[in-house]
């Protein structure tokens, strides 16, 4: 099998709730998503996505992803799709970097490597455990009064966990931690995602404010150092997130015992093969994972759920339904939530049929 074309789109995905907010200031209202579909000589297509959150969460933005795809999409025309490995061997060769940018084309060879063996991703990858998986539900960063909103919005759609947007003023998030986890029910997860937003000695006022609260602590300053140095302060349980890029920095964190969960977003990865690779490392020394990515729709959401659903029980914190918080659908088949959960589809490959109508003309097409 080789590849004979691969078309890159660009889609825009307006939000549900008008917008995202997040420490800094920081918000967007709609998301600039890169679909990829990689065509082969056996009529086998493969689609794949990634969509940063914006260009100012990391480093990481739309128009590079495009960019990038042009610098590596002709050098993989020929190649084998089903020879996952050498497929990232050959776009580190012709772009040094970038993984967000190689992530849809990787996530696409999946998909194809399971419609030619005729078993959805989740099997691949290990096997589904159990009917379904928990979600968590981001809340955007505003009032605490409409934060606890939302919080009963969504409970009353099923979700059971939340992750709470701080990183702002200390004072202010201490009391949005201890308002909202007020309200929670009894088994109701909170976690206090602070996007790298806090100072160092912000955070340790704010763990040190709410350690009597049964809340988790995300990624609370903006380097490992500074978050490693709050680790050590807190008896709280810990999340690291937009610091673990690799699996060499991850391997790092692990040894030095740096958190209780790991965020693994598949583009940060390279796609679903890196993203495997950091799950199972985690997995195998204990180490629970949230299962999700920087955003998406239908195709991006289909990829975290077959990871998400092969991933073992106990050692998955939570995942992502990111085809719920966009107004545009790109595809139908895949899972849509239930409840607080999500399913992997057990159709083949991704399991999702594609609405290329919703693209308008590709922005490349490559082909032999």
């Amino acid at each position: 099998m080789r590849i004979t074309r691969i078309s890159v789109y660009q889609v825009k995905l307006p939000l549900v709730e008008g917008s995202y907010n997040w420490s800094g200031g920081k918000s967007v209202s709609t998301f600039d998503s890169v679909i990829v579909s990689v065509d082969t000589d056996q009529g086998v297509t493969g689609w794949g996505e990634c969509c940063p959150l914006g260009s100012v969460y990391l480093p990481a933005f739309a128009t590079g992803a495009i960019a990038a795809l042009a610098e590596i999409a002709p050098g993989l025309l020929g190649s084998d799709p089903l020879e996952l490995e050498r497929v990232r061997e050959t776009m580190d060769s012709l772009l040094k970097g970038h993984p967000y940018a190689k992530a849809p084309i990787d996530i696409a060879c999946w998909d194809i490597l399971g419609q030619k063996c005729r078993l959805p991703l989740c099997v691949l990858f290990g096997g589904r455990y159990g009917d379904a998986f928990d979600l968590y539900r981001a809340i955007s960063q505003e009032s605490t009064g409409k934060m606890i909103a939302k919080v009963a919005t969504y409970r009353e759609e099923g979700y059971k966990k939340f992750q709470l947007k701080v990183g702002g003023n200390p004072e202010e998030d201490i009391a949005r931690i201890r308002e909202i986890r007020k309200v929670l029910d009894k088994g109701e997860v909170l976690v206090a995602d602070a996007n790298t937003g806090w100072t160092l000695h912000d955070a340790l006022r704010v763990v040190a404010a709410v350690g009597d609260e049964d809340v988790y602590i995300e990624q609370p300053c903006a380097t490992y150092e500074e978050c490693r140095t709050v680790r050590e302060k807190t008896i709280r349980p810990f999340i690291l997130d937009e610091v673990l890029d690799s699996v060499p920095m991850l391997v790092r964190a692990i040894s030095d015992r740096a958190m209780d969960v790991v965020n693994i977003k598949i583009a940060k990865f390279g796609g679903l093969t890196g993203a495997r690779q950091a799950r199972d490392l985690c997995t195998s020394l204990g180490i629970g994972v949230t299962i999700e990515d920087t955003w998406g729709s239908d195709i991006a959401t289909a990829a975290i759920a077959h990871l998400a659903h092969s991933t073992p029980q106990g050692m998955l914190f939570s995942s992502t339904d990111f085809n719920s918080y966009v107004t545009v659908r790109t595809a139908s088949g895949g899972p849509n939530r239930q409840g607080g959960q999500l399913a992997a589809s057990l159709k083949p490959g991704l399991g999702v049929e594609v609405n290329p109508e919703v693209f308008g003309s590709p922005v490349h097409v490559f082909g032999l």
